[in-house]
């Protein structure tokens, strides 16, 4: 039996940061064997310049299901999400359809749009005229807690 598409999702607006970033280092972390670490360099880094493109149009959504795990995008994962970023094929996207916002791949060919869960238990849906549907924004990032 396949689940309802439906994911609530929760939004949030970036705030003003008045930091001036984390400590971040300039060497790479090796995902292999370790290297001698002789001489790095410290820099600061800001998440708000690294992830926000235009802090007007960008705000965050908690993700809220599992509809999109095949994209890496797991319940309770934080979204940055850019509204001024043309929606285009391919792109996953927060959408308002029928009264509820939900997350999905869009699929876009001639004049027919559909949303693509990434996860083989949740239906594709079709976008119709009888639909009330409105994209709402272009997910740029994805925030995990590991």
């Amino acid at each position: 039996m396949k689940q309802q598409a439906s994911e609530a999702l929760t939004f949030f607006s970036p705030k003003a940061s008045t930091s001036k970033g984390a400590i971040f280092f300039d060497t790479g972390i090796s995902a292999g064997f370790p290297s001698p670490a002789d001489d790095f360099r410290e820099t600061r880094i800001s998440l708000d310049e690294e992830l926000i493109g235009n802090k007007e149009a960008t705000f965050f959504a908690r993700v809220s299901g599992q509809s999109m795990i095949g994209a890496g995008l797991n319940d309770n994962d934080l979204l940055v999400i850019d509204r001024s970023i043309e929606p285009t094929n391919n792109k996953i996207a927060v959408c308002f359809l029928d009264g509820e916002f939900t997350v999905k791949r869009l699929r876009v060919e001639k004049n027919e749009v559909w949303l693509q869960p990434e996860n083989p238990d949740y239906p594709i849906i079709k976008i119709t005229e009888e639909n009330n549907f409105v994209i709402w924004g272009v997910v740029t990032n994805v925030i995990k807690r590991v």
